[in-house]
């Protein structure tokens, strides 16, 4: 069975220039640089934790020259995959790699999972670096998707007629006891529905 993450890659379109960012700015270490024949296999790591790298693969590796030139355009448009580091100190991490003309899309801010900051590499993938929050922290809970199929075009009841659905007796009781199933089948918040079989 699984046992780690030991890879993940993220594309960059110049192999000297992607280890000029990753170690030269961001101070990763090289794991491996080899010449496999039709491709380089480049891997970064944090100093002092190489079993989790970060390959720096550039869009030929793998893929047809249509393909590669479609991934070319996605990641110069931003498009590509990106990553998360954390750091110990978020600002100081700012003001060391932005005198070492980082660009930063984001300034460090706070959020209930840490501070945290936007930046770019040269190629135009998406990082960020975090610093975690100390102790336990409280994760907001996912709101509800949005119901699909058939429950999408028929509008949900109202509250007033949830609320009072069922309680009433006699005559119509047939047609309350429609109200409350249908009012029992609209998700509560926090929930989710289930998909239908």
């Amino acid at each position: 069975m699984l046992t780690s993450l030991s890879h993940s890659f993220i594309y960059v379109l110049d192999h000297d220039e992607a280890i000029d960012f990753y170690v030269g700015k961001l101070g990763l270490e090289i794991g491996t640089d080899a010449d496999l024949g039709p491709f380089r296999w480049l891997t970064v790591h944090v100093p002092g934790h190489s079993g989790s790298e970060l390959v720096l693969a550039t869009p030929e590796m793998g893929h047809d020259d249509e393909t590669a030139a479609a991934i070319r355009d996605l990641v110069a448009k931003g498009g590509g995959n990106g990553v998360i580091f954390d750091v110990e100190d978020c600002r100081r991490a700012y003001e060391e790699l932005s005198a070492k003309g980082v660009e930063f899309t984001q300034e460090p801010t706070e959020h209930f999972y840490g501070i945290d900051c936007g930046l770019r590499d040269p190629f135009g993938n998406s990082l960020r670096l975090t610093q975690p929050a100390q102790g336990p922290i409280d994760i907001p809970t996912p709101r509800s998707s949005p119901p699909r199929g058939a429950d999408a075009l028929s509008p949900s009841p109202a509250p007033a007629a949830c609320a009072g659905a069922g309680r009433r007796r006699g005559t119509r009781g047939r047609a309350e006891r429609g109200s409350r199933a249908s009012c029992a089948s609209r998700p509560r918040p926090g929930s989710r529905r289930r998909p239908s079989r």
